[in-house]
């Protein structure tokens, strides 16, 4: 069944016709939020929510190829229906737009699954690309925020690295390239910063997520964060 959902999204995808839905405590913001969506041809907004608990039986019902959820609604916080969401749907595509900019919050929502971050107070046209990369299988992190949360890069392995089974079949070119990606740097970066081709990175990042048996950039998050990898990047 999960693969069947997620070979529908696949389609849905190509065919430029995305289902989504809303959820935020603020009239003014969920209509504005709907508005701007629903101007993009491969959007559609098919639910919206004003609190937590409609929010979540709502978006359970509905399954929407990517739910956006404010983190400050009542009845039930943000947080606590992200995570009861991602429990009946595990493969589901969540987005976050709020006001917090804490690096803490942050980091239990990427652990939790959520693939999207979005800056209430940045342009509006960058919820509109957080979507569309999250429906793709991608993470999208606000640039505003992403800049000081994954912006250093942790280059000391941590004290247990050695000692992880999971990876230790990885190579030390394979771990280096899996390191920088996992903090968000592109193959071009990456590619100048080990001084090897875009290909060769691609190639590395490809084998070492294989081996890993990680499918996408969300479970590469985590597993960095399980890791400390981004415990000194400011996240």
């Amino acid at each position: 069944m999960v693969r069947t959902m997620d070979q529908k999204l696949t389609r849905r995808v190509h065919q430029g016709h995305l289902r989504i839905f809303i959820a935020d405590d603020h009239p003014v913001v969920l209509s504005g939020m709907k508005t701007l969506l629903q101007a993009d041809p491969e959007l559609e907004v098919v639910g919206e929510a004003a609190d937590g608990p409609t929010a979540l039986r709502r978006a359970i019902e509905l399954q929407p190829d990517v739910a956006v959820f404010d983190l400050s609604m009542p009845g039930l916080y943000g947080m606590e229906v992200i995570q009861k969401y991602l429990a009946a749907r595990p493969k589901a595509r969540v987005v976050v737009v709020s006001v917090q900019e804490d690096g803490a919050n942050l980091r239990r929502l990427l652990k939790l699954g959520v693939a999207g971050y979005i800056l209430k107070r940045s342009a509006t046209d960058e919820l509109i690309r957080g979507i569309h990369a999250v429906a793709k299988g991608g993470v999208y992190l606000d640039p505003a925020i992403a800049g000081q949360a994954l912006g250093r890069v942790v280059h000391a392995a941590p004290a247990n690295l050695g000692e992880t089974s999971q990876i230790s079949h990885l190579s030390a070119r394979e771990l280096d390239v899996l390191r920088l990606a996992s903090v968000g740097h592109s193959n071009k970066v990456i590619s100048a910063k080990l001084q090897v081709g875009p290909k060769s990175v691609e190639t590395y990042k490809a084998r070492a997520m294989e081996k890993l048996g990680f499918t996408n950039r969300v479970e590469l998050i985590r597993f960095a964060l399980d890791m400390g990898w981004l415990e000194n990047s400011g996240l």
